[in-house]
């Protein structure tokens, strides 16, 4: 009899493959032909949001989306012949990534690694892009050092070529509700805090006439406000631009407490009045500002190269960090009070769990897994809390 035919190879690494792996070749075909229409040779996709953010929503793991990569830090760069995909930090084990993946020790390295490659895949003339609203202002300027006296050209473009393949598929915006923190819960009231950051304003040598705020945690914590926008992060998506004389906020309004708006526009009119403007406004609203008399102070590791850009030289006032996260991170006796007592209810639920693990271990009724739900339960049973501040790592072995 005529032997049964040969099955077809599967290769090794598809055999392999997590379930929650995704075929991305559509994808990356599909922005290739938009990167094609926008004549650009190579587009540099990052792994964070519009705010230089460490943790990101789903809707911003444009990288996840596009790749499949989905650890803690890495950059693809999507090419007509080829994708690389660097980071820092990568998780073992196989990915559903384009032709390569390498790891690095530093950024730096790993922007100059990433440049070298560029010069490879992209012939002299080409045109690499991005969107600056996504990368940082160190970054930028790394990778410009890079490319520079190549014949290639590090394009910004605003419009996200990513968004516009994942299309309606794209996870919707933040919906949850902004809220105040109770007075109980704060160290200063957020006028006090405007106050004081004013007072910095008047005594800097430069004189600056208003601060620029693109770290969620900077304008949450200047307005004693919270939100829950981002996974394990009580923070919403927001920009500030405080001035000598007027506060504007950009935020979802709409998603405000009634509690909160009220907070918000309790002594309008007045320099203590805050204008709460869309979101979306941002960029456009610090450009007509940065037309005038004006000289911006910013923290650069939380500022994009696109809203950097938007200001002259002459009018910046830069530092690594605002003055706010500065002032941010000096805590006053009430909040170190109010830190001492959280550090101790929150020490009563792992000596809880230590007990609990002491007794089930032996039985071998626990893992890692079912660890960390039942430390994160005992952890909400305390009072005042609103879940952890990453995912819990509950155990080993």
């Amino acid at each position: 009899p005529r032997a049964p035919p040969t099955p077809p190879r599967v290769p090794l690494c598809h055999q392999y493959l997590p379930p929650t792996a995704t075929n991305t070749t559509a994808r990356l075909a599909a922005l290739r032909d938009i990167m094609r229409a926008h004549g650009v040779q190579a587009y540099i996709v990052p792994s964070t949001d519009a705010h230089m953010s460490e943790y990101i929503a789903e809707r911003d793991s444009r990288l996840g989306w596009l790749t499949g990569f989905t650890g803690s830090a890495g950059e693809s760069v999507l090419a007509a012949p080829g994708s690389l995909l660097g980071g820092p930090w990568l998780p073992a084990g196989p990915h559903p990534w384009g032709s390569s993946g390498q790891g690095m020790l530093s950024p730096a390295a790993w922007i100059e690694s990433i440049g070298l490659w560029i010069l490879e895949a992209v012939p002299a003339g080409g045109n690499i892009s991005l969107d600056p609203f996504l990368f940082s202002i160190d970054t930028w300027n790394s990778y410009s050092q890079a490319l520079h006296g190549s014949g290639r050209t590090l394009l910004p473009i605003e419009t996200n070529l990513v968004d516009q393949v994942w299309g309606d598929q794209r996870p919707p915006p933040a919906s949850g509700e902004i809220f105040s923190l109770l007075p109980a819960f704060t160290g200063s009231t957020w006028q006090e805090k405007v106050d004081g950051i004013r007072r910095q304003m008047e005594q800097h040598i430069r004189r600056p006439t208003a601060v620029l705020l693109s770290g969620l945690e900077e304008t949450a914590w200047l307005f004693n406000l919270r939100g829950d926008d981002i996974p394990y992060n009580p923070v919403f998506y927001s920009y500030t631009l405080l001035t000598n004389t007027s506060i504007s906020l950009f935020v979802d309004e709409k998603r405000l407490s009634a509690a909160a708006r009220q907070s918000l526009q309790a002594g309008c009119p007045g320099s203590l009045c805050v204008e709460l403007r869309e979101y979306g406004q941002a960029g456009a609203h610090l450009r007509r500002y940065a037309q005038g008399n004006v000289t911006i102070w910013l923290g650069t590791e939380y500022t994009t190269y696109g809203l950097y850009s938007a200001i002259p030289q002459e009018k910046l006032l830069e530092d690594h960090y605002s003055p706010v996260m500065l002032a941010k991170a000096v805590k006053n006796t009430k909040e170190q009070k109010l830190l001492r007592a959280a550090h101790v209810r929150d020490a009563v639920a792992v000596i809880q769990y230590l007990l609990w693990l002491e007794k089930m271990v032996p039985q071998g009724k626990v893992d890692e897994f079912l660890g960390a739900q039942h430390i994160d339960a005992l952890r909400r049973a305390q009072e005042h809390n609103r879940g952890p501040s990453f995912q819990s790592i509950s155990a080993s072995g």
